[in-house]
């Protein structure tokens, strides 16, 4: 049986995300996916000017965001739009609930709330570069659509 979790934004544990000229962010882990049978919890902090990921959309995951501070602008499958601390973005699974969020501040850190479903196998696609993603507990990799084959190849 597992057990309450009470826990802050501060004391959760963080991975630090630096790597690309473009994505950078700290993710604060607060209901992960070994804690939860059904979704996760996460809080983003984004630096001025970077995103944490790239336009994308899932098969079946379900996101919402909630700003908490900061501001943003949204690329979305219908358009750009700005955010603000006190929004909720709910982003449905498919090319509807494709999304990028960059922070638009040259000075402030945007902070966010993740809140994400959780699915044993999932798919994510990126429309801007052309790639597919398949993930599970075990197993993350991207691959470029170009690079698609007929079901039966190599069979």
């Amino acid at each position: 049986m597992k057990n309450i979790v009470l826990t802050t934004i501060d004391s959760a544990p963080k991975k630090h995300h630096d790597e690309h000229k473009d994505y950078k962010y700290i993710k604060s882990e607060i209901v992960t996916e070994e804690m939860a049978k059904q979704f996760t919890v996460m809080a983003y902090k984004i630096p001025p000017g970077k995103s944490a990921y790239p336009y994308h959309y899932h098969t079946m995951k379900e996101e919402v965001f909630y700003i908490l501070s900061g501001q943003g602008m949204l690329k979305t499958h219908s358009g750009d739009r700005e955010v603000k601390a006190g929004d909720f973005i709910f982003f449905p699974v498919g090319e509807g609930g494709a999304h990028k969020l960059t922070n638009s501040s040259e000075t402030d850190t945007l902070e966010y709330l993740d809140f994400g479903t959780k699915n044993e196998l999932e798919a994510a696609f990126y429309p801007d570069s052309g790639k597919a993603g398949i993930f599970s507990n075990d197993f993350e990799q991207l691959y470029m659509m170009s690079d698609a084959v007929e079901y039966y190849d190599g069979e």
